[in-house]
């Protein structure tokens, strides 16, 4: 075929020794294809490959091979499908002239490789390089990405302000008040209505984020015993009176302490979801020696711990005391609630729990 001469081209060689002779070919920079190694168009045109000839076959195959090759992996980065390279036996169209030493060794490694295909295939190489610092700020992203996702999913992120939490809370332990299956149908799953739904969000999160949380922090900073710290879960009432000091081991932590504190603890077991109380050895009380710290500690740890029973005994005395009949449960529950907000009842509990957690959080740990 013809042979045409192309200004617009870019340049490889073959060789990088210095006792080869050195082969430089342009390529039609509109036509991107693979060089030919087709030995019989050489010998159709002597005058152009007379350089050629002292170069053997074998090395020309490798680096005909080896621009193959690159030719491959930059069609998989591209992915142009306007653009496609030919077969070794196609026709092309090529020039050949001497020209200076450009190195290409395959073990320069990825750099080499990437700047010698700059040289052998004209593109929008700006435009893929930042496709590829895209993809790598992805790829270094996504570990993190996917941690925040499940960290959300794990505590859904609330919208409304933690007094709308807790006036839901205060809502939902008064309709139990009146009908005490409320809490139960909440937990199993068989209320599905939207309000319910919000009322099920507001427990779940004065549990996890608000009490629990503290609880598992008091805990882990003290030397209290299990038999001890499952006595105070069980018992919803306490009172720490301070005694005559003895020199003695501290029931709460087992530590010779001045003991000087009886701890009393007393009042019905209960279910710690539906806030049901069980009567079985319900007048039991415990009387236990501590020292100041662990009555500090005890103090603190069942404030917090107790705080949502209490809250709902006295939600339940609002209602029994309330003494009207034959009303819906909607209104009778309205009507309360505004009664306990407009005298500034839910506003005080509210303040007492923020208190409690304050005090938790401010506990220090023990020397």
């Amino acid at each position: 075929g013809k042979r045409k001469r192309s200004s617009t081209s870019v340049l490889y060689d073959s060789d990088e020794s210095e006792d080869s002779d050195i082969l430089i070919r342009k390529v039609f920079a509109k036509r991107h294809c693979i060089m030919d190694e087709d030995e019989s168009s050489q010998e159709q045109q002597p005058d152009k490959t007379c350089l050629a000839e002292n170069i053997p076959t074998n090395r020309k195959q490798q680096v005909l091979a080896r621009l193959k090759e690159l030719a491959r992996q930059r069609a998989t980065r591209t992915s142009c499908n306007s653009e496609c390279f030919e077969d070794s036996d196609a026709e092309v169209e090529i020039e050949e002239e001497p020209l200076s030493h450009l190195p290409l060794t395959p073990t320069e490694g990825s750099e080499t490789d990437h700047d010698s295909m700059k040289d052998f295939i004209v593109g929008d190489d700006d435009e893929e390089e930042d496709d590829d610092d895209d993809t790598e700020d992805r790829k270094r992203l996504l570990p993190l990405l996917t941690f925040f996702s499940d960290f959300i999913a794990f505590f859904p992120v609330s919208r409304c302000s933690h007094y709308v939490h807790f006036q839901r809370i205060v809502k939902a332990f008064l309709i139990n008040a009146i009908d005490d299956t409320f809490l139960n149908s909440l937990y199993d799953g068989t209320r599905q209505k939207r309000y319910a739904q919000d009322m099920l969000t507001s427990l779940h999160y004065l549990d996890d984020r608000f009490i629990q949380p503290r609880l598992e922090n008091l805990i882990s900073r003290s030397r209290w015993k299990d038999r001890y710290k499952e006595r105070v879960d069980c018992y919803p009432d306490v009172r720490i009176i301070m005694k005559n000091p003895r020199s003695m081991s501290c029931q709460a932590c087992e530590l010779n302490r001045y003991c000087k504190f009886d701890v009393l603890l007393s009042g019905k077991l209960y279910n710690s979801r539906t806030l049901e109380a069980d009567d079985f050895m319900s007048h039991d009380k415990q009387v236990l020696k501590v020292g100041t710290v662990c009555a500090n500690r005890t103090r603190v740890y069942h404030n917090l711990k107790h705080f949502k029973y209490k809250l709902y005994v006295d939600c339940s005395t609002m209602a029994e005391s309330d003494g009207v009949e034959d009303e819906p449960v909607k209104d009778t529950v309205d009507r309360l609630f505004s009664q306990l907000e407009g005298n500034g009842w839910i506003q005080k509990r509210y303040d007492d729990l923020e208190n409690y957690m304050n005090d938790a959080d401010s506990f220090q740990e023990e020397k």
